[in-house]
């Protein structure tokens, strides 16, 4: 089993309060989850309406598929045009791994 973890560092674009800026993450999170069938939520920056961490776990059998999802999870996010990725952070655990 591996488990993979992918942290997003994100600046909202024209995002004014933290209400407007759960109306940018919130849709974010729900196709993120939708899509890749992945444990999904905001999980940093909370009272800055600027920015925000999302955290993405996925477990899998196999390491290249586990890594493939936290790709196509930091793909979509960097193609939504409201925002901008400041940096994405991949860690994957294995059996070997203590």
């Amino acid at each position: 089993m591996y488990v993979g973890a992918l942290e997003l560092d994100v600046l909202l674009g024209d995002v004014h309060s933290l209400k407007q800026k759960r109306s940018v993450v919130r849709p974010i999170v729900a196709e993120l989850r939708r899509r890749y069938e992945v444990a999904v939520a905001e999980a940093g920056h909370l009272d800055l309406h600027r920015r925000a961490l999302i955290g993405v776990a996925a477990v899998a059998v196999d390491v290249s598929h586990v890594q493939d999802l936290l790709d196509s999870c930091e793909r979509l996010v960097t193609a939504r045009p409201e925002l901008q990725l400041l940096a994405a952070r991949h860690r994957i655990i294995g059996p070997n791994d203590d």
